[in-house]
């Protein structure tokens, strides 16, 4: 029995540790992405890289949100190549975009994309709290806008519910949604002065205020 225990504590100390993973931001850079329906308005934007174990693996926007002492979320930039065929150029042209966020572990230093339906990275003003994240979407066909309430981890919203139609492709802007806690409710307000509450409870929301105009299903 004791030559066992002898072999087994040596094999666990044999084994290697699990290595950690260090996660750190880099130095803001400013520059210029262009918006508008016709990408015509340029708009000024801070980004910094994000390193996993001193290399670079992304490039952000703003401040993480804290999910778990394990997990963050934060808001994706990425550089494409805005070269047209046929152009003599030697190097691409790049261009910046503003893309959807990031699931961070920093236990397993691995990224992934959060599932964020209808979520439109020029127009789609996010709120984050614990685990949630609300914000405006917009419908498939692009002729409504949609109070969505997603919780990460999960495939299909916990909200989805029209709250206006969408007169021109220019016509996307929705306030950031604010949120309250006991109970946890958050409500989107729309530049009418209409306002539309719901309570959030586990993986189904429920209505707290008046929303009779946002009837039509998405």
């Amino acid at each position: 029995m004791a030559t066992c225990l002898l072999l087994f504590v040596i094999t666990r100390l044999a084994w290697p540790a699990a290595k950690a993973h260090v996660i750190t931001f880099g130095r803001w850079t400013t520059v210029k992405v262009l918006v508008g329906a016709d990408e015509d308005k340029p708009l000024e934007l801070k980004v910094r890289p994000m390193f996993v174990d001193g290399r670079v693996k992304e490039y952000t926007l703003g401040n993480p949100h804290e999910i778990s002492d394990r997990l963050f979320v934060v808001w994706r930039a990425v550089r494409v190549n805005d070269t047209l065929p046929g152009e003599a150029v030697t190097i691409p042209r790049w261009t910046w975009q503003r893309e959807g966020w990031l699931v961070v572990d920093r236990a397993a230093g691995h990224i992934s994309a959060a599932n964020l339906p209808g979520f439109a990275p020029d127009t789609s003003a996010v709120a984050w709290y614990r685990d949630y994240v609300a914000y405006c979407g917009i419908s498939d066909d692009g002729r409504k806008l949609l109070a969505m309430v997603m919780q990460l981890g999960r495939r299909r919203p916990i909200l989805k519910k029209a709250i206006r139609d969408v007169a021109d492709p220019g016509d996307l802007q929705c306030a950031t949604p604010s949120w309250q806690r006991q109970p946890a409710r958050v409500t989107f307000s729309l530049e009418s002065g209409q306002t539309f509450t719901y309570a959030v409870r586990g993986h189904m929301v429920e209505v707290t205020t008046d929303d009779q105009e946002s009837d039509p299903d998405p």
